[in-house]
């Protein structure tokens, strides 16, 4: 079990859910394989909004969690970006870039973790 992986992802939607970030789903990708072992999903209404959540996102976690990103994708005009903490993967997304690419769907088969 990967306690650490569950915390971590709790943790990043506690951090998005200090900026008022939408629908935060956490997909358990560990029993049908993936990038990661978890995937946090949030959404953003504009590209100032979704700056501030990645930000507290990486903030929170870092002051609260020890671990700083692997690595970041994407931005804010993109509409969409990624947080790679290894065995969480966080997409912060514009609401109508996430209906388009509809990943909880892509991943349908992945258990849905309860924040």
């Amino acid at each position: 079990m990967n306690a650490e992986g569950i915390f971590l992802a709790k943790l990043c939607s506690q951090m998005a859910d200090n900026k008022k970030a939408h629908d935060p789903v956490i997909l358990d990708l560990r029993k049908v394989g993936g990038p990661a072992d978890f995937f946090l999903i949030v959404s953003g209404d504009n590209e100032p909004h979704l700056k501030a959540i990645a930000a507290e996102i990486e903030r929170g976690v870092e002051e609260e969690g020890g671990r700083k990103t692997y690595r970041t994708s994407g931005n804010s005009a993109s509409q969409w970006i990624i947080l790679d903490y290894g065995d969480v993967l966080v997409h912060v997304m514009h609401t109508a870039r996430r209906s388009f690419y509809r990943l909880e769907n892509l991943w349908g088969d992945a258990e849905r973790i309860r924040i």
